[in-house]
């Protein structure tokens, strides 16, 4: 059985993820008041805690946008909003 600290270890954000690799989103972080909003439009979108999410492409050797897969939809995200999303490997 895992403990507490090694599941929580295990989370990374979108941003980071490999091309390619299913994840579960865990939550979605804010660092600013503003945030909140951002976060109600992601999930308004279908960016919630349980649902499985891929980063199909990378553009611009990593440092753009990504092509994202969440449910049966496609987004491109900018790196600012993919690092908002925690997920775990699924």
């Amino acid at each position: 059985m895992k403990s507490a600290h090694a599941t929580a270890s295990s989370s990374i954000t979108l941003d980071t993820l490999p091309v390619r690799v299913v994840a579960t989103i865990r939550s979605i972080r804010t660092a600013t008041k503003d945030g909140a909003a951002l976060k109600r439009r992601l999930m308004e979108l279908g960016f919630v805690p349980g649902e499985r999410v891929e980063v199909l492409r990378r553009m611009f050797a990593g440092s753009g946008p990504l092509a994202v897969r969440v449910g049966t939809s496609t987004f491109a995200m900018r790196t600012l909003e993919s690092s908002m999303i925690e997920v775990v490997h699924a």
